[in-house]
């Protein structure tokens, strides 16, 4: 059977004998399939402090409102759906929201190119998914400068060849060397060729949104692109309790077209949501609510998944501080009402507010990162390469962070305590005064029994240092090289890449250059 892409409106048909050979020869590497997890949620919150939360949100839309600026459309869809408009606040009736919420999917399938990398968003799963939006790239060599497509294309490659990640993510830096009207047909591109795993698609103006749809009906085909879920994009909340016209546009046609968009509000804690944990997660709760609920209004059913994207401030500085004890609470209990709404929950990451991938950065990040695993997380994005704040994706702490998210796997498959886990058969071969290291046991699990890094450096003292005694930084730097060295673009039926570059080819001759 043959493949088709529209080219222009025409049928462009490839595949045939050559292009399956040409599959079965593509470049094979481990990697690893969505985590599903086998260990228990940590609830935070107790079921007071949910039910008040929940009560405080539904008098925040009720009484105080949202903004919907600029954009009259969603204005009269509130209208038509019962709440009460006053110039650009709405005002939700208590428990319309919610109703309204209920039409959308507690878990659903985004597909990827090759099929063996679809992931499923929600219930007890886990979705990793690299750094977001950065407008700076460092690495060893070159250190911070502005990030460039080739910066951006040699990201998806390490996302491609990570075993861990399993989605290619969107904007992993912004390539600041390509127009701003155009940079988002590069990006998509290079997902979309470079790489087989899920994508996200743009959402910085309503007609980019739509030419991701458009690339994604040529890359999947129109029938199956119209079905199914190909993209997961990010629709941010202008925090507090307003939604702007260029995100709730895309928001839109995402939603009218079947594909996922994460609701999330980006607070800073005490600069634009309360101070307390509880406050914000009442204006969390009641942003998203009402952002799910508009998408619900634009499609019933459309797939959404519930997002925090939340930190603390230095109130000396103002600056965003990451890692912290506060920002995990609220991490786990948006957790909470997120699966009391039954739908999907995104937050966490590879977060840190350090310059370099530094003790800073390995702190910060891993505080988050577990918090994430326990906490219910199903789309964690910024899993690896984030920096300074996000305001960097850097090439080593992308590796760094790629590596020891092999743990949350590790972790998220539990204890199992089957007769084989039990190892009596062990303990009575060994017996009193022996070692374990022979036993039958052993042999059998010597190679699965412990997790071990691809990265760090567990040699003995004289080794390391005659290897040049490098820490963590020099050896994530060796490690991309090695990475980027290695690559092979995964398969792509010759008929869809032509498609898609004559797609962006006649998409860019449209527009002039816009550098802002």
């Amino acid at each position: 059977m043959t493949e088709e892409a529209a080219v222009g409106g025409k049928r462009v048909r490839g595949g045939g004998g050559a292009a399956r050979r040409a599959a079965r020869s593509a470049v094979s590497f481990d990697s690893a399939r969505y985590i599903e997890r086998n260990i228990p949620n940590l609830e935070m919150l107790s079921t007071e402090a949910l039910e008040i939360i929940e009560a405080n949100a539904e008098t925040v839309l009720e009484e105080i409102g949202v903004n919907f600026a600029n954009n009259p459309a969603a204005l009269q869809r509130w209208r038509d759906a019962g709440a009460d408009v006053q110039g650009e606040r709405v005002h939700i009736p208590r428990g319309l929201a919610r109703k309204l919420c209920a039409t959308a999917p507690e878990r659903f399938t985004q597909h990827a190119r090759n099929p063996e990398r679809n992931v499923e968003i929600g219930g007890k799963s886990l979705v990793l998914s690299p750094v977001y939006g950065p407008p700076f790239v460092r690495d060893l060599d070159g250190g911070r400068r502005y990030a460039t497509i080739e910066d951006f294309r040699s990201f998806v490659k390490l996302g491609y060849m990570s075993k861990y990640l399993h989605h290619s993510g969107g904007t992993v830096c912004e390539p600041t060397d390509v127009p701003v009207n155009k940079r988002h047909f590069d990006m998509l591109l290079a997902h979309m060729t470079l790489s087989d795993k899920p994508f996200m698609g743009s959402v910085t103006e309503p007609s980019r949104a739509q030419d991701s749809v458009d690339m994604c009906k040529i890359l999947f085909g129109e029938e199956f692109a119209t079905n199914n879920t190909v993209m997961t994009s990010l629709i941010n909340i202008n925090s507090p309790l307003t939604f702007d016209d260029t995100m709730m546009g895309a928001l839109e046609i995402y939603a009218a077209n079947m594909q996922a968009s994460i609701i999330s509000p980006f607070i800073v804690g005490g600069a634009m949501a309360p101070v307390s944990v509880v406050g914000t997660l009442t204006q969390v709760l009641a942003e998203v609510l009402a952002g799910i609920a508009y998408s619900q209004l634009v499609r019933p059913g459309a797939p959404v998944i519930f997002g925090a994207f939340v930190t603390t401030i230095d109130m000396n500085s103002g600056a965003p501080t990451f890692g912290t004890p506060e920002a995990s609470q609220i991490l786990y209990g948006a957790g909470q009402l997120a699966r009391r709404l039954n739908l999907p929950y995104r937050s966490g990451g590879g977060l840190c507010g350090s310059k370099l991938p530094d003790a800073q950065a390995a702190y910060e990040t891993a505080n988050t990162l577990n918090a994430a695993l326990l906490g219910g997380v199903n789309f964690m994005l910024h899993a690896c390469g984030w920096l300074e704040g996000g305001l960097v994706s850097s090439f080593e702490k992308f590796v760094m962070d790629a590596d020891q998210l092999g743990i949350l796997h590790r972790m998220a498959a539990g204890v199992p305590h089957d007769e084989e886990a039990q190892a009596m058969d062990a303990i009575r071969e060994v017996g009193p005064g022996g070692h374990y290291l022979g036993c039958s046991h052993t042999e059998r699990h010597f190679q699965t029994a412990f997790w071990r890094s691809d990265l760090l450096d567990n040699k003995p003292f004289e080794t390391w240092f005659d290897e040049g005694a490098r820490d963590t930084q020099a050896l994530a730097a060796v490690r991309v090289k090695k990475l980027l060295d290695s690559y092979q673009q995964p398969y792509l039926d010759p008929a869809k890449a032509e498609a898609l570059a004559a797609y962006v080819a006649r998409r860019k001759a449209e527009m002039p250059d816009a550098f802002a």
